[in-house]
């Protein structure tokens, strides 16, 4: 994704661009996913365990179902607030900083570990300055899981910056920022670097040219990785983020990893894939193709 005949400008705003399109088509997968992250093992009842949520499909009718469509979108204003600033950031960003690490003069293909510390750095950055907008979908999302009767805590966007900051302080909108920087640092990592890599990779097969369907592949195997390689970070960071009662993010890993075992951080793998993949192949593709559209 070397794109030099662009200014940081171009290269920003086609990336903000690309993130809010990937992010409202596929925000819908995205808090069906959370919904199940948050899910605890339900109460036994005669012996059986049932919990309110089982599986993609499920998740998003229930979801319909008791809240209507629009619920599907709960945390949508926020979450175009954070892929504006951090899409752009960490992507916009990703080309010039591995022109750093390498050097303005270096002619070649720029190695792995470089792509992937580049990666990180700009994930990280950008997480840090985006952080507040994640909390606030991530509260929005969780709205539905309050039990019958009790008020919902935001009536939007705004009203969740205004009230996080009066009832909580201004601090708590960087509640989880820890594991939320591990894990977009590593997610990015994973997806930029593992995007560069499979296009480079599949342009040299045979039959694989530089378009829409190298596009669409290489951003499919990008956002397996990355949910393969993010999902604990993931499920600890919706946890911490949509339930106060952890301490630290300590408390909230060792409590999870006793009370529900190992594979309760891969909760939501399926639509976790879904979502992240799908994100991925609209992402890249239209990046790539905004990117043309700026070079002429």
């Amino acid at each position: 994704m070397a794109d030099t005949e662009i200014s940081f400008a171009q290269a920003f705003m086609c990336s903000a661009f690309a993130a809010c399109l990937a992010e409202f088509c596929t925000i819908p997968l995205d808090t069906a996913k959370v919904r199940l992250q948050l899910q605890k093992k339900a109460a036994v009842t005669e012996g059986v365990s049932l919990p309110k949520y089982r599986g993609l499909l499920d998740t998003i009718q229930t979801i319909a179902r008791e809240e209507g469509i629009s619920a599907l979108w709960k945390g949508i204003i926020p979450g175009l607030h954070r892929q504006c600033i951090y899409g752009g950031l960490r992507i916009g960003l990703y080309d010039p900083v591995k022109t750093f690490l390498v050097g303005s003069a270096f002619v070649g293909e720029i190695s792995l570990y470089q792509m992937i510390l580049a990666a990180l750095l700009t994930g990280a950055l950008a997480i840090i300055v985006a952080s507040p907008t994640d909390l606030v979908k991530v509260r929005l999302q969780s709205e539905g899981q309050l039990p019958a009767g009790v008020p919902k805590r935001y009536s939007g966007a705004m009203d969740a910056y205004i009230t996080i900051m009066r009832q909580e302080g201004i601090g708590a909108l960087w509640t989880g920022l820890g594991p939320n920087i591990t894990r977009n640092a590593v997610i990015n990592a994973a997806e930029l670097a593992s995007y560069d890599q499979m296009k480079r990779t599949l342009l040299k097969i045979p039959g694989f040219m530089d378009n829409v369907f190298t596009h669409l592949v290489a951003g499919l195997g990008a956002g397996l990785f990355a949910v393969f390689i993010g999902s604990p970070v993931d499920v600890v960071k919706s946890r911490m983020m949509g339930d106060s009662t952890y301490k630290n993010t300590l408390d909230c890993f060792l409590k999870t990893l006793f009370n529900e075992g190992f594979l309760a951080f891969y909760k939501g793998f399926l639509p976790n894939f879904c979502r992240v993949g799908a994100w991925n192949m609209v992402m890249f593709l239209t990046l790539e193709q905004a990117k043309r559209f700026f070079r002429g």
